[in-house]
């Protein structure tokens, strides 16, 4: 099969594969060109790090951000700074480049010479757990939206069903890194809310010994199609796509929506279909494995979603050996597009790695131009496993538009 971005620079990778992963990449292009990468160190072996924070939901997992930036459209990468944070995203307000990212408290830095320099990490909460991989923002008039995940229930080391996606709103004008220029929408967590038995027929949770069904990953959009059943003509409607974890699937994920107030709150509920009857687990491409990415191309309005193709997701998970890896399936990098963000139409296989187990997973996605640029979680020879990576790559999928076919 043909991949549309195989060829690939590496932006970083671990010096240590087994005990030192490379994680969460964030990608944003400036106005002047210049692309800037966030990622982090994380494993038991990031301690070392000066600027390495303990990692609250493991034992012995320490991490640390890091910025890169490239002058030259990705052909080379510089390491500018480190920052006590992971899960970092970059983003734009104003002029101003900020980094949003947990700490494990929900965090925030700034730079004012286009991510060469950083300021100190501004905390929001003090003694929270927050998560949310790096994923898209959203721009409308003068205002930025994104979401983190507050964990409203820890109670083990991977607790998807106490998160609850916050929509937050800001100001592009003002300072960012002050929690008051913030409006956080109200929380919505999995385990208050859906009732495990209204999806038992379907097989969820599908594997025993793992009933902590939730959600988590979550990407916002409006949905901008005035024919559609969804669409909102006053423009206050946001709906959020949600990565699911239902223990073994790999097609469902989820959606909600946001719902600003003449006050000015923001209100997090369930979608109805036209039926009246409340929407949670919606087909979304990789959804029950797999982070995915969305952008919203305003010149084609179209959306476009990148995640993972899996192969075999039925085998039997205790068959599979490390250099196997095709159930887990996050060796093969796929680019779709919609629409209407439920129906996704097949644009091409970005890139994948040379075994099942050399992963491309994990990416974010930014336009420059014609151009979409990829910055993947990935893998090569030395990784440990197709979740502990040891790169980060850089894609580019060119004319990207020519893919669509309507």
């Amino acid at each position: 099969m043909k991949r549309l971005a195989q060829e690939h620079v590496v932006v970083t990778r671990s010096e240590d594969p087994e005990n030192i992963y490379c994680y969460s990449p964030g990608l944003i292009v400036l106005p002047n060109g210049r692309y800037v990468a966030t990622m982090d160190f994380s494993g038991p072996g990031a301690k070392k790090f000066p600027t390495a924070v303990k990692f609250r939901w493991y034992r012995d997992f320490w991490y640390t951000g890091h910025v890169f930036t490239s002058d030259d459209k990705g052909e080379t990468w510089q390491q500018r700074q480190a920052l006590p944070m992971l899960l970092m995203r970059p983003f734009l307000a104003g002029g101003v480049l900020y980094a949003i990212g947990v700490s494990p408290d929900l965090g925030i830095a700034k730079s004012l010479d286009n991510g060469e320099t950083w300021s100190e990490v501004t905390h929001f909460s003090q003694g929270e757990v927050w998560h949310q991989a790096p994923s898209n923002v959203w721009y409308k008039g003068d205002y930025i939206y994104l979401v983190m995940e507050h964990e409203t229930d820890f109670k083990n080391d991977w607790p998807m069903y106490g998160i609850a996606p916050v929509l937050m709103r800001g100001k592009v004008t003002d300072d960012l890194t002050k929690k008051e220029n913030w409006t956080f929408a109200s929380e919505l967590p999995y385990y208050k809310h859906v009732n495990e038995d209204d999806v038992k027929e379907l097989g969820m949770p599908f594997l025993p010994g793992q009933d902590a069904m939730g959600w988590l990953e979550t990407n916002v959009v409006q949905l901008l199609n005035e024919r559609d059943y969804f669409y909102d003509p006053t423009g206050h409607t946001f709906h959020l796509f949600l990565r699911t974890h239902t223990a073994g699937h790999t097609w469902p994920g989820a959606v909600l929506k946001v719902e600003e107030k003449e006050d000015g709150s923001m209100e997090t509920g369930f979608v109805y279909a036209p039926s009246g009857k409340r929407m949670i687990y919606i087909p979304i491409p990789g959804g029950g494995e797999s982070k995915f990415h969305i952008l919203y191309d305003e010149k084609t309005k179209t959306y476009w979603l990148l995640t993972n193709q899996f192969v075999d997701s039925y085998v039997d998970r205790s068959r599979i050996t490390k250099n196997d890896q095709k159930g887990y399936g996050r060796s093969r990098l796929v680019l779709y597009y919609s629409v209407n963000c439920f129906d996704w139409l097949y644009a091409g296989m970005v890139a994948a790695g040379k075994t099942p187990l050399e992963s491309r997973s994990y990416a974010s996605m930014a336009f420059d131009g014609d151009d979409l640029l990829v910055l993947s979680r990935s893998g090569d020879e030395q990784i440990l496993n197709g979740h502990d990576n040891n790169l980060i790559t850089f894609h580019r999928v060119k004319n990207f538009r020519d893919l669509i076919d309507l």
